[in-house]
């Protein structure tokens, strides 16, 4: 397996921070991590609110990547809670699609670290709805 999972494995573990920030709004149960086509790693949170105002942490961090002037992405990295990667939601999985309409099939997916298994997101999302 190519280093570079396990170097986004501890970038999300080091942002991954479950805690209450109020009656209304938890975040850091999922961390994630996006390796740009630069090779720069950018990571998030989730952010769960008591309406729909919340976002994935896989989303948290393409956004991040496109705040700081980047829009490919190579591979995708999420730790759930029980501390184990897996794979992306419908949501996060169709902002992928959009984003790179003409290649989001090679986009790598770390499904499970422990068992190295890697899928492309044209596995995980092999007809787009548009």
């Amino acid at each position: 397996m190519e280093k570079i999972w396990r170097e986004m494995y501890q970038a999300a573990k080091a942002v991954q921070n479950d805690r209450k920030i109020s009656d209304y709004v938890e975040a850091g149960g999922v961390a994630a991590a996006i390796l740009s086509s630069s090779g720069r790693i950018y990571t998030g949170v989730c952010i769960d609110t008591c309406s729909t105002l919340g976002i994935c942490a896989e989303r948290n961090a393409i956004f991040h990547m496109i705040t700081n002037g980047e829009q490919e992405i190579k591979k995708v990295l999420a730790i759930m809670e029980d501390g184990k990667t897996g794979a992306p939601c419908g949501a996060c999985r169709e902002l992928m699609v959009q984003l790179m309409p003409d290649s989001y099939q090679k986009i790598e997916v770390m499904m499970d670290l422990e068992t190295e298994q890697i899928v492309p997101l044209g596995e995980l999302t092999p007809k787009w709805w548009i």
